[in-house]
Order: C-alpha cells, then sequence, then structure tokens
C-alpha cells in the first residue's frame, strides 16, 4: 500500500523537484496526485511500495536537514548584507497592501470587540 511521503500543500516547486529527483535517483518507485479542483487536498508525493517506505523517509530526513540548513544560511547572509526583506522594506515597496493589512486587522479587531461593546451598551 502506497504511504504519503509528502504533502504538497504549502511547499515550493523547487523543493517538490528535488524530492522527485532524489526518489529517482534512489530508485524509489513513487506517484503524485495533484490538489483536488476545490481545495480541499493540496495533493502529495507517494511511495508505491511499503518496503521503500523506510528508505524514502531517511532521504527526506536527510535532504529537509540539508535544505533547512541551507536556507537558514541564505537568511543569515541576507540579514549580514542588509538585504533581507523586513517591514520597512515591505512598506516602501507594497504600501497598499500593507495599509490593506492593518485595516483587515483593525476592522476584525472591532468585530472581536463589538459583542463585549454591545453588551456592555445594553
Amino acid at each position: 500500500m502506497a504511504k504519503l511521503l509528502l504533502n504538497l500543500r504549502n511547499v515550493l516547486e523547487d523543493e517538490a523537484d528535488d524530492v522527485r529527483a532524489m526518489l529517482d535517483q534512489a530508485r524509489i518507485p513513487y506517484y503524485e496526485t495533484p490538489p483536488s479542483m476545490w481545495g480541499i487536498s493540496a495533493g502529495g508525493i507517494y511511495v508505491k511500495d511499503n518496503e521503500d517506505v523506510p528508505e524514502a523517509k531517511r532521504l527526506m530526513a536527510e535532504y529537509q536537514a540539508k535544505r533547512r540548513d541551507r536556507v537558514r544560511a541564505e537568511h543569515e547572509a541576507a540579514v549580514r548584507d542588509g538585504t533581507a526583506e523586513t517591514f520597512r522594506t515591505v512598506l516602501r515597496t507594497e504600501p497598499l497592501r500593507v495599509a490593506l493589512t492593518v485595516l483587515a486587522i483593525i476592522v476584525l479587531l472591532g468585530l472581536v470587540a463589538l459583542p463585549a461593546v454591545l453588551l456592555r451598551g445594553g
């Protein structure tokens, strides 16, 4: 029976490509399911044979550790260089998005406080 190796929800395409290449290189048979039309399932990469699952999980753990270390190093380098994304850079490059996000937060806080205001005033 097939086992889910990687749920593709919020997975970057380069990461999914790396996992596919890793499985191909290890000659581990797998198949992929597409995301559902309604967004209920994001799709996934499944290992076909149960006897390949431990090896696939071991390879996946190694890959994730290497990717984590690489991404952390890239982020630290960007912070050192001053090229990392900060609130100030987002505000400068996308002021409308920031303003709409702040407005949405204020509206949501107002909706959360509304029952208390209505109960207090009644």
